[in-house]
């Protein structure tokens, strides 16, 4: 306890910062976005009871010293749940539909750059509560454009700067998941992959009844890709649902029973087959059986 102490000091006296532990905590990073969309950056209440937004500031981290302030507006953050700050609200609510646009709020936020930086998050006074050096290389490796995929925070019991407690958004979230909770969360890491179908029947006629198919998945990792390719009783393909697309520790997929280019499918049995891998060159295959009926 002693040498954690000494640590903190030391660090106080070479910075001139002092840090602070807050119940307002980095939760989603996008620092990247595509054309014509918008950075933001993702605030979460680990507390117990709702927070003022403007108790809090972002601070502009310039080389190892403090620079522009940027104080918040007022609003009001529940307990367990989600702020996201973004200079233009309209934005991420188009790139991002299922975003709640009423926990979506706008302000000055200083830039923070393709290449690297540092994201602070400080109370009122000046005092530091959270501080993320992001980079691209948080990536996931196998991303070819990394342009519109935020970071995302894994746990909020580890540190925030703790190497590995970052990763790219899931592709089945949309690669951003603002307001809502991370698709990269370990809090459902499962012990081994589940794929969880809503039915073993689909009638996609649009009457409301079994129009679509959904499937719930946790994994035991989020650094998982994964293929999904549909065949008919005779083998043929008839529709890829998923191709090495970048899964989330849990997340939802959804097929909504026609063939590729929106064709529709004869009624009869069809297999799913599920191809899971990740970068450490572990692979597993799962077949899932599905039949369509007709209307």
């Amino acid at each position: 306890m002693l040498k954690l102490r000494l640590i903190a000091l030391f660090i106080l006296i070479e910075t001139g910062v002092a840090w602070s532990q807050e119940t307002l905590l980095l939760s989603e990073v996008m620092f990247q976005p595509r054309v014509g969309e918008a950075e933001y950056v993702e605030l979460y209440n680990a507390g117990d009871e709702a927070v003022e937004l403007s108790d809090y500031m972002i601070i502009r981290w310039v080389g190892n010293s403090l620079g522009t302030r940027y104080p918040l507006p007022s609003h009001r953050v529940g307990a367990r749940d989600y702020v996201v700050l973004t200079k233009d609200a309209a934005a991420v609510a188009a790139a991002f539909p299922k975003a709640e646009r009423q926990k979506v709020v706008e302000c000055s936020l200083p830039p923070y750059p393709n290449e690297g930086g540092a994201v602070v998050v400080a109370t009122a006074d000046g005092t530091i509560a959270e501080r993320l050096d992001y980079s691209p290389a948080m990536h996931s490796r196998l991303l070819r454009n990394k342009a519109g995929v935020s970071l995302e925070r894994r746990s909020f019991e580890r540190p925030c700067n703790e190497a590995g407690n970052w990763f790219s958004a899931a592709s089945t979230a949309g690669y951003g998941t603002p307001t809502l909770p991370n698709s990269q969360s370990m809090e459902y890491v499962a012990e081994e992959a589940s794929f969880a179908f809503s039915s073993k029947l689909l009638s996609p006629d649009d009457d409301g009844y079994q129009d679509e198919l959904t499937i719930e998945y946790t994994l035991e990792d989020g650094d998982v890709y994964a293929s999904i390719d549909i065949y008919d009783a005779a083998g043929r393909p008839v529709c890829r649902l998923l191709n090495n697309a970048l899964l989330g520790t849990h997340g939802t997929i959804v097929w909504n029973g026609m063939g590729e280019g929106g064709s529709a499918l004869r009624q009869g049995r069809y297999a799913l087959i599920i191809k899971l891998y990740n970068l450490q060159g572990t692979r597993q295959t799962l077949r899932r059986t599905v039949a369509i009926i007709a209307p």
